[in-house]
Order: structure tokens, then sequence, then C-alpha cells
């Protein structure tokens, strides 16, 4: 398992939007627009990979001067469970307190809310409605 920041654009950026499309999106009937993802070039993309093949990943995007919001965190099916999306996580953590942040927050679906409470998040709003289904803000101070 290697953990690595990914290029946006890169043949395994492709892998990462392909991931997230199928993890994420298409389960919901949502897509990806083209402006979307050019969004995405500013941000922290990360990836766990077994050889070249891309098995787990998240974004970091940056919401203030010392903050930023965890995004489209996803391991393909199968290997869920088994220990890469905390793997992945800490080094999210890792790298975001490296360059000087200090807090991560992120809208976790509700079905998530157990795994990153056992990472140390806590909840600190209301449940609300996002890409159709029941989400809360998360946060941790780092």
């Amino acid at each position: 398992m290697a953990l690595q920041i990914i290029d946006h654009g890169s043949k395994e950026y492709q892998q990462m939007v392909d991931l997230r499309l199928n993890m994420l999106r298409k389960p919901l009937g949502l897509i990806f627009t083209d402006d979307e993802l050019e969004k995405e070039k500013d941000d922290i993309l990360i990836g766990c990979f077994d050889d070249d093949k891309l098995e787990a990943c998240c974004m970091l995007t940056k919401t203030a001067a010392k903050t930023l919001r965890l995004r489209q965190m996803a391991v393909v099916s199968g290997l869920q469970g088994k220990g890469m999306g905390r793997a992945l996580l800490q080094f999210a953590e890792n790298i975001a307190y490296d360059r000087g942040f200090r807090k991560i927050t992120m809208h976790a679906r509700k079905t998530a809310i157990g795994f990153y409470e056992k990472l140390g998040y806590s909840v600190t709003g209301k449940e609300f409605e996002e890409v159709t289904i029941p989400h809360f803000v998360m946060e941790k101070a780092l």
C-alpha cells in the first residue's frame, strides 16, 4: 500500500475521478461536471495505491486560513474495513498539519459517522441533506 499526493490531470487523477464516480456519485444517480473537476486543481488530492491501482482516495479543500475540508473519501468495495481508510485519513491529516493547517472539517455521510468518531472527529451540527442523503458536519483539531 502506497499513500501519495495525486497531481490534478494525471492518469492517477483519472483513476481517482473514476473511483469517486463509481463509489459516491453513480449510486445516487449523479455525475461530475467539467466545472466541478476543474475546481479541484487547487485541492490536495490523495490516493492509496496497490502497485499502480488506486484503492482509496480523498481530497482536502482549503476553506479558511488554517482549515481544510475533507471531501470525496472513497475506498474500493471489498476493501472497506481493512484499515485503508484509517491510513488514508491519517496521511491526509499529517499533510494538512505539515502545511500549517490546524483543523479539518467535513460533511460526513450519516452512515460513516462511527468511522470518523473513532478517529477523533466530532459532530458539530444538526443532520442535513446533501446529494440526496443525510449528512452531519464533523471536525477535528490537528
